[in-house]
């Protein structure tokens, strides 16, 4: 056979190969039920720079089906720095899209005020440090809506002492025998002979109390010994000063002061993990230094105590699922979850 005439075979069945290849595909995808792209299937050659298909959307400019308006939201106190830092970076980039954040009338703005006044069609969304709960699922259900929580970013809980405080660290068993009345002196954990004094902010204050009660406390009833106060900056002023206080936050609330100190926590007796980045920074050194966050030991896990923060988002098909679906897209941006580590958070993704 001529060479011409083996050039010729090989073409006819390069064909017939890429035909049969061609024809399997279309016929699983039609048995299977799975969509395929056929237009997105190319060589290395034709696409060596382009993104995995279904890769995050790198910054607040790529965010698509955002609405026009203004639109109220409110909830968890836990997002402040981030509705300090990234909402207004949003609004920049996108001012067609305008948020106003909006306090309770007569509760306390955090995370269960913020998503009750999103079912009582208060606001278009609500931030939160805590899950749903299940009544909040059931009542939103008898409006005749369903609720959605997307995490958007990881938070550590810190436990907070007075700086004078000689302790190694606490175990979450000797938290919760503390916040519970069970442990009432320092003595009792390996320090020193004195009364202590647990601060807390109510249950219905905020999430950050409604998760420690859940999660650390397994739904205990807070001790007789505990002093409850409005918010944290007062709880963190009376630390201060209060030689066994002992008080709980959010990490990027507590770590980076310079009036009080965060303890090593750990599951167990001897694996304490410390909230911020070793060697700790001596509080005589700040504000010129600050002690900075754990972000790798909250990300891991090896942290004992941390959270999802998540936008609440309300499954109604009008212009607030719309504005809530946007606002989570534009946190979960490389833009975003940069802006968030950036204000003292763990990026999600």
């Amino acid at each position: 056979m001529s060479q011409k005439n083996e050039t010729a075979v090989l073409v006819s069945a390069l064909f017939i190969t890429l035909a049969v290849i061609g024809g399997s595909l279309w016929w699983f995808a039609n048995r299977s039920g799975i969509d395929i792209d056929f237009s997105r299937i190319t060589t290395p050659s034709e696409d060596d720079n382009s993104p995995p298909i279904g890769s995050d959307r790198t910054n607040f400019a790529s965010v698509q089906n955002v609405p026009n308006g203004l639109f109220n939201y409110g909830g968890s106190t836990t997002w402040a720095p981030i509705r300090l830092a990234v909402d207004s970076a949003i609004q920049a980039a996108r001012p067609e899209f305008r948020l106003r954040y909006v306090n309770p009338t007569s509760d306390t703005p955090g995370s269960a005020s913020g998503i009750r006044m999103l079912i009582d069609g208060t606001i278009a969304f609500s931030q939160s440090s805590r899950p749903l709960l299940d009544q909040e699922i059931a009542r939103a259900q008898q409006r005749g809506f369903g609720l959605q929580q997307i995490p958007v970013a990881i938070d550590g809980l810190a436990i907070a002492v007075n700086p004078n405080l000689d302790i190694p660290g606490l175990t979450i068993d000797q938290v919760r025998s503390i916040y519970t009345g069970k442990i009432a002196n320092w003595n009792q954990v390996g320090g020193p002979n004195l009364p202590i004094l647990p601060f807390s902010r109510q249950i219905s204050d905020g999430g950050t109390v409604e998760f420690f009660v859940q999660d650390i406390l397994a739904n205990q009833s807070f001790g007789s010994n505990v002093e409850f106060v409005p918010d944290t900056t007062q709880a963190l002023r009376r630390l201060a000063v209060t030689p066994g206080g002992i008080y709980y936050a959010s990490a990027p609330e507590v770590v980076p002061q310079c009036t009080i100190k965060s303890l090593p926590l750990g599951r167990g007796s001897g694996e304490f993990i410390p909230p911020y980045q070793e060697p700790f920074v001596p509080l005589s050194q700040c504000p010129k230094s600050r002690n900075s966050l754990n972000l790798e030991a909250f990300q891991t896990g090896q942290y004992p105590i941390t959270r999802n923060l998540f936008v609440v988002i309300k499954q109604n098909g009008q212009s607030d699922e719309q504005a809530g679906d946007a606002y989570a897209n534009f946190l979960l941006t490389t833009q975003g979850q940069e802006l968030i580590e950036q204000t003292g958070f763990v990026r999600i993704r």
